[in-house]
C-alpha cells in the first residue's frame, strides 16, 4: 500500500495515537508498527507480555445445520470432529490446491467462529459465500474488535481482569467477563508465546485496551515486533510466505491435514495436496540462517532455485534470519546457499524452523 492510500480506521486509532504510535497504512487500515521501538517491544513481549491490536483480521460466524460438512468442502481440516470450543488451524484452497488464505476455526454455541487476515478478509467471504450452500449463514462480525496479549507473563495479567482465564489451554477458548463487557476468549496467538486473542465489541475496545495496558507486566506493541517475532517462531504471514502458488505440503503445513481428510478427500486441490503429502512437493519452506549482520529480505533469490519470503535480524538471538521456498533437494537442514540481493551475494544454512522454540501452554505444561 502507498502511503496516500485511503485507509479505514480502527476503533483504537485515537488510543494508538495518544501512547505514540507511529502509525502506517496496513490491510487497508492504519496500523500502529511501533511505539518505543521495535527491538524493545519484541524483546518485552519474549520476556513478559505485550499488547497487540489485530482488529483489522476478520471476524466470521458460520452458521446452519450442516455448517461443519460445508466448511469441510472448502477447507482439508477436520471440522466435523473438532470439540466445543477447541480451536484448529485451517486453509481456504483453491481449486488447485493454492492456499487462498490461512485461518482459525472455534466451534462455539452459536456456529463456527472463523479468523481470517485483515488483507484476504474481504476475498475469502465474497469466497465463502459463493461456495456455500445457501442453508448456511455467514456472518461478518464487523462491529467485534480483536486484541492479543501474547507473552510469557500474559496469563498473569489477564487472569486479574477475566478469572478463570488462565484455566485454558493452547488452542481453546471460552466465554469471560471483563469487568461489565462479554468477550470472547481464545489461549492462541502469532508469537510463538503463550498468550490469548480477545474478541470485544468495538464500542468497548478503548476501555478494554486501557485496563490490559495498564497492568504491569503488558506494554502495547506493534506491528512491527509482531513480524518479528513470528518471524523467529517459524509462523508463515499470508501474502509473503503463503499465497495461491503454494500448497500446503511445499509450505510445511502438512499438520493442517487431517488424517480422515488425507484418505476421503472432497476438499479443493485434494488430488494434488494429498499426492504431494505422500511423496513430496517440489519446493519447500525452510528457515535460513544468514552470515553476516546485513539481512536478507523477502524477494531476495536463492542461487540454487527458489526465493526468500520473509527476512530480518533477529532481536532474540542477534542474527539475520529469513525463511525461503527452495527446491526439496536443498531443504535438509546443513544444506548451504547463497542468496543475491540487490547485487549482493550473502552465504546462509538452512536451519529447522522454529528459530525460537515456542512455549505455548499446552494441556498438561507445568502452571
Amino acid at each position: 500500500m502507498s502511503e496516500d492510500e485511503p485507509t479505514q480506521i480502527l476503533p483504537l486509532d485515537q488510543w494508538h495515537r495518544n501512547r505514540g504510535a507511529r502509525m502506517v497504512p496496513f490491510a487497508g487500515y492504519a496500523m500502529p508498527i511501533q511505539y518505543e521501538g521495535i527491538i524493545a517491544e519484541h524483546l518485552w513481549t519474549r520476556e513478559s507480555a505485550g499488547l497487540f491490536d489485530v482488529s483489522h483480521m476478520g471476524q466470521l460466524i458460520v452458521s446452519g445445520e450442516g455448517a461443519d460438512a460445508a466448511l469441510e468442502a472448502l477447507l482439508p481440516g477436520d471440522i466435523q470432529g473438532l470439540g466445543v470450543e477447541r480451536i484448529r488451524y485451517s486453509l481456504l484452497l483453491a481449486d488447485d490446491g493454492g492456499i487462498l488464505d490461512d485461518l482459525m476455526v472455534t466451534r462455539r454455541a452459536d456456529g463456527l467462529y472463523l479468523v481470517v487476515n485483515g488483507a484476504t478478509k474481504y476475498d475469502d467471504i465474497a469466497h465463502l459465500h459463493e461456495r456455500l450452500p445457501e442453508a448456511i449463514t455467514l456472518n461478518h462480525m464487523d462491529e467485534q474488535a480483536l486484541l492479543a496479549l501474547q507473552g510469557p507473563r500474559a496469563a498473569d495479567a489477564l487472569s486479574r481482569l477475566a478469572p478463570g482465564v488462565e484455566a485454558l489451554t493452547f488452542m481453546t477458548a471460552g466465554a469471560f467477563r471483563i469487568g461489565d463487557v462479554e468477550a470472547w476468549i481464545s489461549r492462541s496467538g502469532y508469537t510463538g508465546e503463550d498468550g490469548f486473542e480477545i474478541s470485544i465489541p468495538a464500542e468497548a475496545a478503548y476501555q478494554i485496551a486501557t485496563l490490559i495496558a495498564d497492568q504491569p507486566e503488558v506494554k502495547p506493541i506493534g506491528l512491527g515486533a509482531r513480524d518479528s517475532l513470528r518471524l523467529e517462531a517459524g509462523l508463515p504471514l499470508y501474502g509473503h510466505d503463503l499465497g495461491p502458488e503454494t500448497t500446503p505440503v511445499a509450505a510445511e503445513l502438512g499438520f493442517a491435514l487431517s488424517k480422515r481428510r488425507r484418505e476421503e478427500g472432497g476438499f479443493p486441490g485434494a488430488e494434488r495436496v494429498i499426492a504431494e503429502y505422500e511423496q513430496g512437493a517440489a519446493m519447500k519452506r525452510v528457515g535460513l540462517s544468514v552470515e553476516g549482520r546485513q539481512p536478507v529480505r523477502e524477494g531476495a533469490v536463492v542461487i540454487e532455485g527458489g526465493r526468500v519470503t520473509s527476512g530480518g535480524f533477529s532481536p532474540s538471538l542477534q542474527r539475520p534470519i529469513a525463511m525461503a521456498y527452495v527446491p526439496a533437494e536443498h531443504a535438509a537442514p546443513g544444506t548451504g546457499l547463497t542468496i543475491e540481493q540487490r547485487g549482493k551475494l550473502f552465504r546462509a544454512t538452512v536451519t529447522p524452523l522454529p528459530f525460537i522454540p515456542h512455549r505455548y501452554h499446552r494441556k498438561g505444561s507445568p502452571k
